[in-house]
């Protein structure tokens, strides 16, 4: 991804112009907490009316990690960055289910988890790799004739969600604390990382939930060159005073 004007802003005008930020995302905020914040941030040093500001991948708010923003006339270049490969890390937990297929609802206990191994484990990933069908999660975000999934189930509706075509290019089981899998996968845009706790959960038969996501990469960008929302406000902070504000 060379030539992306990743922080190499040097005044406010830059923002305008067009920037691709990174962002760690907070737990607990949504992707549109971060946008929001970030465009409030650029509005006020900056003294501008409005200014552009968007995200190329939604995180869930239980999920932390790589959230690629951009700003300004770099917002019509959302769509290729958006459809980068992702790739995460994280934890499913066995032996519980929620209706979210992460910790957002109730646990509701399925069933013991002393006949999984770290060996089991791996073997059964290893279906999940591939070209493969994918079942969104009914909390999602997910639309079907313009009504969002999550809308529809928090009323006891369902809009018929229909499997999607994802890639998975890895699905590492990296160890197994019973009942807590660690993973790393690197999957194609639209995948649903929950919807993998979910499945591996009827696959085993003791039901499972994913119980942490961090996001380490999108596309090329990756987790060490993100900053936190306090470091980009850091940041911005030293920007010499707008030019109107000079005049």
């Amino acid at each position: 991804m060379k030539g992306w004007p990743l922080h190499t802003f040097q005044s406010w005008e830059d923002f305008q112009e067009g920037q691709v930020l990174l962002i760690d995302k907070p737990l607990e905020w949504t992707s549109f907490d971060v946008v929001n914040k970030v465009r409030h941030l650029i509005r006020r040093g900056g003294g501008f009316k409005k200014i552009k500001v968007g995200h190329a991948g939604t995180l869930d708010p239980l999920a932390t990690g790589v959230l690629v923003l951009c700003t300004g006339r770099m917002t019509k270049r959302i769509a290729e960055l958006s459809a980068e490969d992702k790739a995460y890390d994280g934890h499913i937990t066995f032996g519980a289910n929620t209706d979210s297929h992460d910790l957002e609802m109730p646990l509701v206990t399925v069933g013991p988890t002393d006949s999984l191994s770290l060996a089991s484990l791996r073997e059964t990933a290893l279906a999940f790799t591939g070209e493969i069908d994918q079942l969104p999660p009914t909390f999602s975000a997910k639309k079907v004739d313009g009504q969002k999934a999550y809308v529809a189930a928090r009323k006891g509706k369902d809009i018929g969600l229909s499997p999607v075509q994802v890639k998975v290019h890895r699905f590492d089981v990296k160890e197994w604390r019973d009942p807590v899998m660690d993973f790393d996968i690197l999957c194609s845009k639209g995948t649903y990382i929950r919807a993998f706790a979910r499945d591996l959960g009827k696959v085993t038969g003791c039901g499972a939930h994913l119980s942490a996501l961090r996001r380490t990469a999108s596309g090329e960008f990756g987790i060490q060159q993100c900053w936190s929302i306090a470091e980009f406000e850091a940041r911005i902070s030293a920007l010499p005073a707008p030019v109107s504000a000079k005049a």
